[in-house]
């Protein structure tokens, strides 16, 4: 049985890429507008170019092959933000100018039990839902100041929405299979 050897050049490859990194960083942020975005997409990139590294031999194909790389992934950005673009249009061209809105005391009932709830979740996802659900920042503003990117904040937000929903069919039973429009559950038990 023949064991796979690493190729000599793929370290020199990967060399050849971190010395070029502030390089393709200005790349993409010219491209992308905001450093953020440039970063989490070079970090990406670099991902990919670990993983074929050792199928890479040359130095100079290997900055063309990232470049390359990295104009795909920023055309898939842009497609990728262009279709939540439309999807937002799209949901916002179907909204009913007519609807009220939220009925307030209902809102304030069901945001006491939720607000109850929220504090029974890790600090981390707690904090989350407030400043973003309850307070009504930007995921972008709560990412600033928790010191993370906005990727990882919404991952954040999502879990911690996951976690509040475990929560509350565990403090208020069926009352929240029906949207909590008749609630009965009282005040929230930690579960």
């Amino acid at each position: 049985m023949e064991t796979a050897e690493r190729d000599p050049a793929a370290p020199d490859v990967l060399q050849v890429l971190v010395e070029n990194h502030r390089r393709f960083l200005s790349f993409l942020a010219r491209r992308l507008g905001t450093r953020e975005a440039a970063e989490d997409l070079l970090q990406e990139g670099f991902v990919r170019a670990i993983e074929r590294a050792p199928a890479l031999r040359d130095g100079d194909s290997v900055i063309a092959w990232f470049y390359r790389l990295l104009r795909n992934a920023v055309t898939d950005h842009y497609r990728r933000r262009g279709a939540e673009d439309r999807a937002l249009a799209w949901v916002a061209g179907t909204m009913d100018p007519s609807d009220p809105g939220p009925d307030p005391d209902l809102h304030a009932t069901v945001c006491g039990c939720v607000r109850d709830l929220v504090q029974t979740l890790k600090p981390e996802y707690a904090k989350a839902l407030q400043r973003v659900e309850l307070d009504g920042v930007s995921v972008a503003t709560y990412a600033a100041e928790t010191g993370i990117t906005p990727n990882n904040a919404g991952v954040r937000l999502h879990r911690a929405r996951e976690a509040l929903r475990r929560q509350v069919v565990l403090s208020c039973g069926t009352c929240s299979k029906h949207a909590c429009l008749d609630c009965a559950c009282g005040k929230p038990r930690r579960p």
